[in-house]
């Protein structure tokens, strides 16, 4: 807005490509490495600088008007195309970026007509120090709050929050390169001031907003983790009464063997007792096999029999075909989130079922670093999905949500269906970026 030559407008629209692209590079995941991605960014910001200042030179008028909305627009869906990130994500840095560039603009255009009498180097020089100063406070006390807190915006934001996000951008991009509405007095100035404030608190309130939702819900679903895990405890602990009352009755038991051996050796009966003996050796043979641990891993080995014993006092045939390793890069807590629900979920659909045979079958298998779990159970007929997720919690179940998550957090894959009568879970864990915790 102060003029100047083809290399004037070249500076400031250099400082003005490097703070939209670093407050992006800063708080960005990019799709791929980081040295790839400066030099992509570097090749591109030259090039669009050198469009932009030609621009400058041969329509004035047209640049100021239309170059910042343009340059946000175009920087945008490079750096968006670039990120790893959601949509979403990527509208909300560049609303920042150009949120900070309009700032720039402001500051170094009236700095400079204020006190300087509209000095263009002054204007640069004001422009340079602000870049500056806005990228040190991305990097020492804005990035890592964003960063950490960057799943719960992915999880959160919505077009509603996006929207108003560009709108009050837009509007302060207006009031900032518009040159009718610009003049220089101080109640423009405060005006300014005061739509750029406005702009600046919608988009603090929005980041601590879906900031503060996010950690919520997921409060909420180490919440329902801990009950998962109590409701677990309690049925080890009935287990364990189970065993205890087992126990006494084989000791009760074995007094009974004990005189009846007795009695075979006074009477002489050898074959009697030899036969009794290989009988009673048959009978401990087959409690042991029906006690044997469903696989090495201890913790996947006693969610599932816990539950397979509840599955039991429900008169529901559970089959189990386990082959996992002892030590798996899974924390124990995730195990819970997903084999206990999905197991709730399965006694649950067959309880619902009204057929008279009900079934549960599982199948976990690791293959290298995946590991591959599926479930087969009765259900009742008729279930809906909506979005790949069940509707009828009498099929499905409840802890939908916490297996999805939690399956997420592995990058793996879960699908519900139903085939033959049969509610079907099937789920993919990638343990690759994963170490053992929990």
């Amino acid at each position: 807005m102060l003029g100047g030559s083809f290399w004037i407008a070249l500076c400031r629209n250099s400082l003005g490509a490097v703070l939209l692209m670093a407050v992006f590079l800063l708080l960005d995941k990019p799709r791929l490495s980081m040295r790839k991605t400066i030099f992509c960014y570097v090749i591109y910001g030259f090039l669009l600088v050198v469009i932009f200042s030609a621009w400058y030179l041969f329509d004035h008028t047209g640049f100021i008007q239309g170059a910042g909305p343009l340059a946000c627009l175009a920087i945008g869906l490079f750096c968006g195309i670039l990120s790893s990130g959601t949509l979403y994500l990527s509208l909300y840095k560049i609303s920042l970026g150009s949120y900070f560039l309009s700032l720039c603009v402001f500051g170094g255009v009236d700095i400079a007509r204020w006190w300087f009498g509209g000095n263009m180097w002054v204007d640069i020089f004001v422009r340079f120090g602000m870049v500056i100063l806005i990228l040190l406070f991305i990097k020492k006390k804005f990035r890592k709050a964003f960063l950490d807190s960057v799943d719960f915006l992915r999880e959160e934001m919505d077009l509603f929050s996006a929207a108003v996000l560009v709108a009050s951008i837009m509007l302060a991009a207006v009031v900032i390169y518009w040159p009718d509405i610009h003049s220089f007095s101080v109640i423009n100035i405060m005006r300014i001031s005061a739509i750029m404030l406005m702009a600046g608190i919608i988009q603090y309130t929005i980041f601590h907003l879906y900031s503060h939702l996010g950690r919520e819900h997921k409060y909420q679903e180490e919440n329902q983790l801990l009950a998962m895990n109590e409701q677990l405890l309690r049925r080890q602990m009935d287990l364990e009464k189970e065993k205890e009352v087992e126990a006494a009755r084989m000791f009760h038991d074995v007094r009974h063997h004990c005189l009846l051996i007795t009695e075979y050796m006074e009477n002489g009966e050898w074959e009697e007792l030899a036969a009794y003996v290989r009988q009673y050796g048959e009978e401990v043979e087959r409690k042991q096999t029906e006690r044997a641990p469903v696989c090495g891993n201890k913790a996947v080995n006693r969610i599932l029999s816990v539950y397979a014993r509840c599955a039991e006092h429900e008169k529901i045939h559970v089959t189990m075909d386990v082959a996992v390793e002892e030590i798996l890069a899974v924390r124990d807590i995730d195990l819970v989130a997903i084999l206990a629900n999905v197991f709730e979920n399965a006694i649950h659909g067959c309880q619902h079922s009204g057929k008279e045979r009900k079934e549960i079958d599982i199948y976990i298998a690791q293959k290298g670093n995946k590991i591959v779990i599926r479930f087969r159970n009765t259900c009742i007929p008729g279930i809906r999905f909506q979005n790949g997720l069940p509707e009828n919690e009498a099929g499905g179940g409840t802890g939908i949500s916490s297996i999805v998550k939690t399956v997420e957090r592995y990058d793996g894959e879960v699908d519900f269906s139903v085939k033959n009568d049969m509610f079907v879970t099937r789920i993919l864990l990638n343990l690759s970026l994963h170490v053992r915790g929990g």
